[in-house]
């Protein structure tokens, strides 16, 4: 971007204003908002000039290997406006870097990707410590083994069990000893075998 001396007086006065505010004339207001305008519109049209070499950068990549020069003169001319390489570029410039100016391209875009990436995982780090503070645990708490339940006889647990049911007949403490006649009964006598006369007469 070039400013003609006119713009550039116009921008000399408004940083001394800046830095030293000062009642300003009505002439010297409209001079400030014209060059804010060009400035604006310089801006917008960088953006359209960009977009337009990106255009034509990703025809040309496509239509490669026909188009090898002037997609390197493109490609050139995209890194120098500041333009950030690509995965499709790398690859593109890989293949064909049996070419010596896409060998010299290739080693530069490397480099240009990696510091991209490098940048890009910088702000992520920087924004997820800003974000996310720190919980701090106190160490004891980290440390403290887990404390055992122990059951207790009684209680709730001990009342929900099922108790058994009560053994049928006197408790054994109270049950009467039997007598010996009654665990050995007494043997009867064998009936001797009647005379043989009464065997003949029967």
């Amino acid at each position: 971007m070039a400013f003609s001396a006119d713009e550039l007086r116009v921008l000399r006065g408004a940083l001394a204003i800046a830095l030293h505010p000062a009642p300003l004339q009505d002439e010297d207001v409209q001079d400030c908002l014209r060059l804010a305008e060009s400035v604006d519109e310089a801006v917008r049209e960088a953006g359209r000039l960009r977009a337009f070499l990106l255009d034509d950068l990703a025809r040309y990549r496509e239509a490669l290997p026909g188009s090898l020069a002037g997609y390197l003169g493109l490609l050139r001319d995209a890194l120098t406006a500041g333009y950030d390489p690509a995965a499709d570029d790398l690859a593109a410039l890989r293949a064909l870097r049996a070419n010596p100016a896409a060998a010299e391209l290739l080693a530069r875009c490397q480099i240009l990707a990696e510091r991209s990436v490098r940048a890009r995982l910088a702000r992520v780090s920087q924004a997820t410590g800003s974000t996310a503070p720190a919980t701090p645990v106190a160490a004891g708490a980290a440390l403290a083994p887990r404390a055992r339940l122990l059951a207790l006889p009684g209680g709730r647990a001990a009342a929900d069990e099922p108790k058994p049911n009560p053994p049928s007949g006197p408790p054994p403490g109270d049950r009467p000893v039997p007598k010996p006649s009654e665990v050995f009964p007494p043997r009867r006598r064998p009936v001797p075998p009647p005379p043989p006369e009464e065997r003949a007469a029967g």
